[in-house]
């Protein structure tokens, strides 16, 4: 190939599957802060005047769900009734009930082993590489920060017409060695008042948004903007679609640029290994590519139910790495405790920390809760490579 381009899409925290997403992890926060031994799953659906909560939750502890419900919808701005969904408004109905003794008994934690099972079977994915300093893709970097820099703008006020539901989307190009030439495409739809003219919001999200994140080097004369391409976008949120947790998988991860095993995050408990494995993935591949070992590396961990040990562990360097990807597997393994208790425990996951992952991506943050982003394991990868 001579050149090649490359997409990613993120959306803001008032869309309403990050909405979904965002209700789902306050209340799993909830329950973890006054229990953080429950077994917590839960979904979320929400849609013009409704929310619906359902799952499985064993807890000692008892949390208003209601209220965090309500609490997570103000926050995020749905306040206004023009919007036409509001959380002091809309209708909440819940539906919980135990989890089920014939997974818990597989998933029961013996303190002094730390034999705790596997919450269910499954693939998990992690990836890094060097194309940003978070060692994420660019593509999916720039569409987190574009989806928060809108959710900014509308909060601090700086554009006040804008609503809480939007989306956005890089389009990369690359050479023909895979090094990043250029933005080729620049997508943002963003909900807004009835009253304002596109070429207001086109002129305002350029300078407010575009200009303020992108960084100019990239960008040249060719560069495609398609600002609300559409035309209008005034009915967004629940109202204008159905949300529903953990349908924005891709976008939680790494914008499709490596695999992903199908299990969401949001509402679930760190014995479910979907979320944990997950994170141990992504801080295992970003380790490898923090020591240099590999300029790009995707790493896959794999459960049974019930079962301590993982059933397979892979690493794929894409021909980057230094060591054969057989070798970096072994090193993986001296480092990496791969049990899911062991885990829990190596990235504190017992605590409420989750909300905060529920919307602009779950990993290449810098943030002190994100304990999977850290590159702390390198010199003993190092070390276990001699």
């Amino acid at each position: 190939m001579s050149k090649y381009l490359f997409t990613s899409e993120s959306v803001t925290e008032g869309h309403p599957d990050k909405l979904a997403d965002q209700i789902s992890d306050a209340i799993l926060d909830a329950i973890v802060a006054k229990d953080p031994m429950a077994r917590v799953a839960v979904e979320t659906m929400v849609t013009t005047g409704l929310v619906l909560v359902s799952g499985e939750i064993t807890t000692k502890a008892y949390v208003d769900i209601q209220k965090v419900v309500r609490e997570t919808i103000l926050a995020i701005g749905y306040n206004q009734p023009e919007l036409g969904f509001h959380g002091d408004d809309v209708s909440v109905l819940i539906t919980i009930d135990e989890q089920s003794p014939d997974i818990a008994q597989g998933v029961d934690l013996d303190v002094k082993s730390k034999e705790l099972g596997a919450g269910d079977q499954g693939l998990m994915f992690g990836y890094a590489c060097q194309e940003t300093s978070s060692f994420m893709p660019l593509s999916i970097e720039l569409s987190h920060q574009l989806a928060l820099r809108l959710a900014e703008v509308r909060h601090q006020e700086i554009l006040d017409y804008l609503g809480p539901d939007g989306k956005t989307q890089v389009t990369v190009e690359y050479d023909h060695e895979g090094e990043i030439k250029r933005i080729d495409t620049i997508v943002i739809s963003t909900q807004h008042a009835d009253h304002v003219s596109l070429e207001t919001i086109e002129k305002d999200l350029m300078k407010q948004v575009i200009q303020k994140v992108v960084p100019t080097h990239l960008l040249d004369d060719t560069t495609k903007y398609l600002i609300n391409p559409t035309g209008r976008f005034v009915i967004g949120g629940p109202k204008g679609d159905t949300g529903l947790t953990g349908r924005k998988i891709i976008v939680d991860t790494y914008g499709g640029k490596a695999r992903h095993g199908g299990g969401a995050f949001s509402g679930k408990d760190a014995t479910k290994v979907d979320r944990s494995a997950a994170y141990m993935a992504r801080y295992i591949a970003k380790n490898l590519v923090a020591a240099d070992l590999a300029k790009e590396c995707e790493v896959q961990l794999a459960y049974a139910i019930g079962v301590v040990e993982p059933v397979s562990v892979r690493v794929d360097t894409f021909g980057t790495g230094t060591y054969d990807d057989e070798v970096l597997v072994q090193a993986v393994r001296d480092v990496f405790d791969l049990r899911p208790a062991s885990i829990i425990d190596a990235l504190d996951l017992r605590r409420p920390i989750f909300k905060d992952t529920a919307a602009y991506g779950h990993f290449g943050r810098n943030e002190p809760n994100f304990s999977w982003e850290r590159t702390d394991r390198v010199s003993q990868l190092l070390d276990a490579l001699g």
